[in-house]
């Protein structure tokens, strides 16, 4: 009689890739191979869906504001979000994104919470699914002009006036915005709208490369590491180099550097 080949480890690895179910034949059939390798290997994947279903379940907790008003009646709800608001140097950036209802991306949360490698990947998911996605953004001296909240404002109110569709709703992320259309300001938003989430990440990106490109021409503030904020080294630089046009006049330390000269 002819034995029956025993699956390698690696075999049985590649098996466990296309398993999305513990009531599939083949799980339970492995979970009868004493093997260590084969047990671990089990473990492993009953440890990844449990990490696959609390993502799940977390993004499914993310559309309730887009749930309540789709249940309503409206489609074309909107995220707007802002970054850069902390900045010594750069401009403060906002974006709005209006998601289908089918839009499905778990894993997406605050920008500030992501890596760089996961923020880019998921900014050209939203960008390639989203039914409109909109960034503008205020220089440092519009930023000294009218102040940082006055800026953040404009900036989120500029993003909503060039989208190419319409919204309906506004869901923002915790600022009053006075628009022609429904806004509700939500607290913490960016990690309890997905709208708003996708929204934090497409003005990320979009304001962590124009940073790196401000960089290039002035490579001494190591802005595509510190994409502006106030670390140790780049207020060393302004203290040795001084500021460029990209700097806030009006922050501290920088309003301090320039009155002491």
């Amino acid at each position: 009689m002819k034995k029956m080949k025993v699956q390698t480890i690696a075999e049985i690895e590649q098996q466990l890739k296309y398993i999305k179910s513990d009531n599939d034949p083949i799980l339970q059939k492995l979970q009868q191979d004493e093997r260590k390798g084969v047990q671990h290997l089990i473990h492993k994947w009953h440890r990844k869906m449990e990490q696959e279903r609390q993502l799940q379940e977390k993004f499914n907790e993310m559309n309730v504001y887009e749930n309540k008003w789709r249940e309503q009646g409206y489609k074309y709800i909107a995220g707007v979000d802002e970054v850069g608001r902390g900045p010594l140097a750069g401009p403060v950036a906002a974006a709005a994104v209006i998601l289908p209802k089918d839009f499905y991306l778990p894993g997406i949360d605050d920008s500030k919470k992501l890596t760089e490698k996961k923020r880019t990947e998921y900014d050209e998911i939203i960008r390639r699914d989203a039914i409109a996605v909109s960034v503008a953004m205020i220089d440092a001296a519009e930023v000294d002009s009218i102040n940082i909240y006055e800026a953040t404002k404009k900036a989120m109110k500029a993003a909503i006036a060039s989208l190419p569709s319409n919204p309906e709703v506004l869901l923002v992320d915790a600022m009053k915005l006075e628009t022609p259309y429904i806004v509700e300001s939500i607290i913490k938003g960016d990690a309890k709208s997905v709208s708003i989430a996708a929204a934090s990440i497409v003005a990320k990106v979009a304001r962590d490369s124009l940073m790196k490109k401000i960089s290039a021409e002035f490579p001494e503030y190591g802005l595509e590491n510190n994409m502006g904020y106030g670390t140790k080294e780049h207020i060393l630089a302004i203290q040795k180099h001084g500021i460029t046009p990209y700097h806030r006049k009006s922050f501290a330390p920088v309003k301090e550097m320039i009155l002491g000269k």
